[in-house]
């Protein structure tokens, strides 16, 4: 529901009461007493804040209004993390938590690390602005976790640009592209990685475990597809910080080992097939960005050899990742 009273407050923000929206919305007054919303009513409410402001920058600004009570339990945790990194790392763990609507991929590579955000939608496209709301929400997140002036290196958005260049270049402060492969934010290595001040590692086991608790609560896969569904969503989360054992995935499905190899071939399924499918889509994503050397995706995505990705890319594609990568160059316009 933080998210929700974000954008009621962006609204409120430029003029709009937060009842007007939620007419518009077609929701009632008595829903905001819900402990969560269902994905499809989060995106009725953005498409009714944008249509009551007729503010083309409305995700950008409800993005930049992002603070540690958007982030409800996870907010605290965040402020006693050691680093920037850690912190995202934690928003990845606990991402269910904070909303639904989506999930946070690092990819890192020598100097720099892409958080690509992938939503999650549900019987609704997303409303534009959702998207834009989560870049800026990140940029906004590292500005006050590190209580510093942080600049990305670059942004950029798979979808067409919606407002004002001006508005992206104050909220961003960095180059902005459109119509990319995927929606990132670009960051340095070392400001990722730089120790944070208000660190306290007791402070953040005691609040680790409460958050553990309550994701359990919340995330138990009740049915063999909803196992499926989240082992993909995490593997996919960790792949940035190395290939996850199936020791640690049990772990983060509060299964024991046997048990999930048990669950999984019901469905015909094994660990390392999952596996293989978030390198594959991970190794797409990044071959098609187009900046980053070949040979650093692979290791990334925990090759040990450049020959071992190049045999695995053309298993998954039928293509070299060169190949991939002059294709998607021709099947994306230029930014204006």
């Amino acid at each position: 529901m933080s998210w929700v009273h974000t954008v009621l407050g962006a609204a409120q923000h430029l003029g709009v009461s937060r009842s007007e929206v939620l007419a518009a919305a077609g929701l009632d007054a008595a829903d905001l007493q819900a402990e969560r919303w269902p994905i499809d009513h989060i995106t009725r409410l953005w498409r009714a804040a944008v249509l009551c402001t007729q503010d083309a920058g409305f995700g950008l600004k409800a993005g930049a209004l992002v603070g540690p009570a958007s982030f409800n339990l996870v907010g605290d945790l965040l402020e006693s993390a050691p680093s920037l990194r850690a912190s995202i790392a934690l928003v990845q763990q606990y991402q269910r938590l904070i909303s639904d609507g989506g999930r946070f991929q690092m990819i890192a590579g020598e100097t720099t690390t892409w958080l690509v955000y992938h939503p999650r939608q549900g019987a609704l496209a997303f409303s534009p602005h959702q998207i834009e709301a989560v870049l800026a929400a990140v940029v906004a997140l590292a500005r006050w976790v590190t209580a510093g002036p942080v600049r990305p290196l670059a942004v950029q958005f798979s979808q067409m640009r919606i407002g004002p260049l001006q508005g992206y270049r104050e909220m961003f402060q960095c180059p902005v592209d459109f119509e990319q492969a995927f929606s990132g934010v670009l960051l340095d290595n070392a400001m990722l990685d730089a120790a944070l001040p208000q660190a306290d590692a007791q402070r953040a086991r005691v609040q680790q475990q409460y958050a553990s608790a309550r994701l359990a609560a919340l995330s138990s896969p009740a049915t063999p597809e909803a196992l499926e569904r989240h082992l993909r969503e995490w593997i996919a989360g960790q792949l940035g910080a190395g290939v996850p054992s199936r020791t640690q995935a049990a772990h983060a499905v509060q299964l024991s080992e046997r048990t999930l190899a048990r669950r999984l071939q019901a469905r015909g399924l094994d660990y390392s097939t999952l596996v293989d499918a978030a390198r594959r889509e991970s190794a797409l994503a990044a071959v098609a960005e187009g900046t980053r050397a070949l040979a650093e995706i692979g290791q990334g995505l925990g090759f040990a050899e450049p020959s071992t990705f190049w045999r695995a890319f053309q298993r998954w594609t039928g293509q070299t990742p060169a190949q991939w990568r002059r294709q998607a160059r021709r099947s994306y316009t230029a930014p204006p």
